[in-house]
């Protein structure tokens, strides 16, 4: 079976057919109607054809059964071949600019670099002038790349001019260079090696020798960096060996390491042990006890656990001495194989306590400044070698603790892999993580209830409705499409297990007979349900600060009218945490009608502004690191379905209306809360359907198009560095895709 697309030329005459042969690992499953990849090498061939040389639009719609993959075409011309990836997007249509040169015949395509199905249901090559092609080129160059970020498309033009003069390569070539980048779409699991050898940033030796020399005394008063060392019985030596190694590799010597044996240990290891500590002073041997000892619980001393076969960084040390005013760091990590390879690197938003209390997401690369170990060093003291990642989960609920209690605990992240852990982060058989959980919550005096999440090593945490139950005011803004609006409300009012709320419909000057009928009908039907009259052009800012004017509730609910609850309890886990003192506004997870995700809470920064987290994942596929089955801090969610407390909204204004009419209204609102000092919060507890933009339409005409530039041009402006540099998220992921891929 063959495959027919279209060949278009845009601003030409010429217009054909090019057909599509598959070559290798692809078969047509008849019954289902679709392709299957046998493996990721499978790939369709066109039909030998000279193409026009020059800048081509590819456009291509996958339905598949694998989310998160891409697709690739090999352009041949004789002996000469380039390649090109295409991340794809779930349900919509994926473009992307290439430039064939002279002599191509043939073109090689694989749909997606995964086993699996899959149906190609539009796939177009067309011919595009080069001017309409710099623009997009330029303009995706300014949307994504981040040395482009907020400039015109004249200086990122000159940007490109420069570094082909560097380069000594045409415009085009460079500019070319610059685009493929933003397409490069490394997933951790498959692509991390390569990431490694080249994206992964660590300062240079020779760089790293002279900024020692250079801030010695930065240096000198970093302290000294206690590693404790539990030794089980079945320890191998050549696993502690490992160990010891990378401290001894370090750049910086201010470094001790106490051995913990058990008395277990075999002859060999207990050997090897008393080697170690002969040949370095630096190592010493401590039976296990409760208490560190005096010297060690200093304000110049760090304090970190370490298993036998776990690693640092060469530039561990190094990268930790500048941590100035923190009282615990931690880091990001990965897991290195018996064969010596980094697989599952675990890449860490910034202190988040709502993820820390669905997952122990602070893993194994953790120290602690010595004069804090006291107040959050877990009942018991020291860890055995059994109960390394209890101590460290523990230790880091302890922070959460003492936050609560006094002052807060100076948290720092660094954004660099310093840790390389032998095995997998895993609690002892005894405990589960919704046990510690519990157990903390339990010393702050918090009554939540807590039990087991939805993956492994998680936690999901009941926070009580506050009695009485405030009021929650629901505010649908709506013009017509009664077939849109008669849905939402019907399924909020009918599978809405928490009831003390108002519906207030926002009718934006309906016409419609059938629409104006059912808003008077589920009216008088419902005495929750009432309609205000908004009669002025569309600005959803307005709007909603008219509604929220209007209304009598203690909480705001921004909803949009294509929303559809999935079952009773979504209002219920929204009220109970937008309800919490220290949590702002609250985002809920949102499905398409093929349910696959359209939001997973908001990633700032992607396409330049914001994207949606894990957009078009299948709905129970866990995520980045499980994040997309646990409830966390995040810096921004949707207002199509968003909930707040009044006193908040209010003291951030509300919604901006004059700058932010359609767009963006919902991050804004959100930044301007976490200004404030409160935490932003996403939770995949509460699940709806979302039929995204159907009432208000696509931006599609010049004038939609130029409002939506301006818009985020605001945005950049107001924003920029907060956008660039999610705390909630990490820098070592990609701004260009919404799967939390390597950038």
């Amino acid at each position: 079976m063959t495959i027919t697309a279209s060949m278009q030329v845009v601003l030409g005459k010429l217009s054909f057919q090019q057909v599509l042969e598959p070559k290798d690992n692809v078969v047509w499953d008849a019954f289902h109607h679709r392709w299957e990849a046998l493996d990721e090498s499978m790939e369709f061939i066109t039909q030998r054809n000279i193409y026009l040389p020059g800048w081509y639009m590819i456009e291509l719609l996958v339905d598949r059964s694998v989310t998160s993959v891409a697709a690739s075409f090999r352009f041949e011309a004789g002996k000469r071949t380039f390649n090109i990836d295409m991340p794809l997007r779930v349900g919509k249509l994926s473009k992307r600019l290439v430039y064939a040169p002279w002599g191509v015949k043939r073109i090689a395509f694989r749909p997606m670099n995964a086993k699996g199905h899959f149906s190609i249901l539009h796939f177009r090559l067309v011919w595009v002038t080069p001017a309409f092609a710099r623009d997009r080129l330029l303009q995706r160059l300014i949307n994504i790349h981040q040395d482009y970020r907020d400039i015109t498309q004249q200086a990122a033009s000159a940007i490109v001019r420069e570094r082909a003069r560097e380069r000594g390569e045409s415009w085009r070539r460079t500019a070319i260079r610059e685009y493929e980048s933003t397409y490069i779409s490394l997933c951790s699991r498959r692509n991390y090696r390569l990431w490694v050898r080249q994206f992964e940033e660590t300062p240079d030796p020779a760089k790293m020798r002279a900024d020692i020399q250079a801030r010695q005394a930065v240096v000198e008063s970093a302290g000294v960096y206690y590693f404790y060392i539990p030794v089980a019985g079945a320890d191998t030596t050549d696993a502690l060996a490992t160990t010891l190694s990378s401290l001894q590799d370090q750049s910086l010597g201010n470094w001790k390491a106490v051995l913990l044996p058990v008395e277990e240990c075999s002859a060999d290891v207990r050997q090897h042990i008393e080697t170690c500590v002969e040949q370095d002073p630096r190592i010493t041997l401590s039976v296990l006890q409760d208490e560190p000892q005096q010297a060690v619980l200093s304000a110049t001393v760090w304090v970190s656990i370490l298993c036998p076969g776990d690693r640092l960084a060469a530039h561990a040390l190094y990268s930790l001495a500048d941590s100035a005013g923190a009282e615990l760091i931690y880091s990001d990590e990965d897991e290195v194989g018996a064969d010596g390879m980094r697989h599952s690197p675990l890449f860490k938003p910034q202190w988040n306590p709502d993820l820390l209390l669905s997952q122990p997401y602070i893993g194994c690369a953790i120290w602690v400044r010595g004069d804090k170990l006291p107040g959050l060093m877990p009942a018991g003291g020291l860890p055995s070698a059994t109960a390394v990642g209890n101590w460290q989960a523990k230790l880091a609920l302890n922070v959460l603790a003492m936050g609560a209690e006094t002052e807060a605990v100076n948290v720092k992240r660094i954004s660099r892999i310093l840790f390389h852990r032998a095995s997998p982060f895993t609690l002892s058989p005894a405990d589960d993580y919704a046990s510690l959980v519990r157990l903390s919550l339990q010393e702050m005096q918090c009554s939540a209830q807590v039990v087991p999440g939805r993956v492994v090593n998680s936690a999901r945490v009941k926070w009580p409705v506050p009695s009485p139950q405030p009021l929650v005011s629901l505010l649908v803004p709506t013009r017509d499409g009664v077939e849109i609006l008669k849905p939402c409300v019907d399924a909020i009012l009918e599978r809405t297990d928490y009831r003390h709320f108002e519906l207030l419909i926002l009718d934006n000057q309906s016409s419609c007979a059938n629409t104006l009928a059912y808003m008077e009908e589920v009216e008088r039907r419902d005495a929750r349900v009432k309609v205000l009259r908004w009669n002025h052009e569309f600005n959803y800012s307005a709007i909603n600060n008219f509604g929220a004017k209007h209304s009598s509730g203690d909480i705001i609910g921004l909803i949009n009218n294509d929303v559809e609850p999935i079952d009773g309890e979504w209002l219920t886990e929204m009220v109970s945490q937008a309800s919490r003192p220290e949590i702002g506004c609250v985002g809920a997870k949102l499905y398409y009608p093929n349910g696959t995700v359209q939001h997973g809470g908001v990633v700032l920064g992607i396409g330049g502004v914001a994207g949606h987290a894990h957009r078009f994942f299948q709905h129970n596929e866990e995520g980045y690191t499980g994040r997309l089955q646990l409830i966390q801090n995040l810096t921004a969610v949707t207002a199509a379905c968003l909930l707040l407390r009044r006193d908040v909204f209010e003291k951030v204004g509300g919604l901006n209306e004059p700058d932010l009419a359609v767009a963006y209204n919902d991050v804004d609102l959100c930044l301007k809360v976490h200004r404030l000092g409160l935490r932003n919060l996403w939770t995949p507890y509460a699940e709806l359907y979302h039929h995204e933009s159907i009432s208000r339409g696509a931006d599609n005409t010049p004038k939609k198009r130029a409002r939506a530039l301006k818009e985020a041009r605001y945005m950049r402006k107001q924003w920029g560095s907060l956008l660039d540099e999610d705390p909630a998220y990490n820098p070592n992921l990609t701004l260009a895709h919404e799967d939390f891929s390597l950038r």
